[in-house]
């Protein structure tokens, strides 16, 4: 599946829209990661631990958003936009959504 953050993919010709579709990916951080995020907070540096759920809550939804574009008839999604949030109580969940067109594409 072809994916891109662009509204269109460079020498292709799209040939029919198959319509926006999105992908979502919610994660709940647990107490030991909060915790050893917390410390970085107070001494600084980068919570690798927070960036790697970040990144598979990323992989997911995208995998996901390819998934229904597959479904869609598409072979392709274009102008891709992914956000980012913060959920649940004391902001212990993380999501990350992701939407496009489904697009066939020569």
């Amino acid at each position: 599946m072809l994916m891109t953050t662009t509204p269109s993919v460079e020498g292709k010709k799209i040939t029919r829209y198959c319509g926006v579709i999105t992908g979502e990916a919610i994660l709940g951080a647990n107490l030991f990661k909060d915790l050893f995020a917390g410390i970085r907070d107070v001494v600084g540096g980068r919570s690798a631990t927070y960036e790697k759920e970040l990144q598979r809550a990323r992989e997911i939804a995208l995998a996901e958003l390819s998934e229904r574009a597959r479904l869609a008839g598409a072979n392709a999604v274009v102008g891709i936009d992914l956000d980012y949030e913060v959920l649940g109580q004391g902001n212990g969940m993380l999501m990350v959504s992701a939407s496009g067109t489904a697009v066939v594409v020569e």
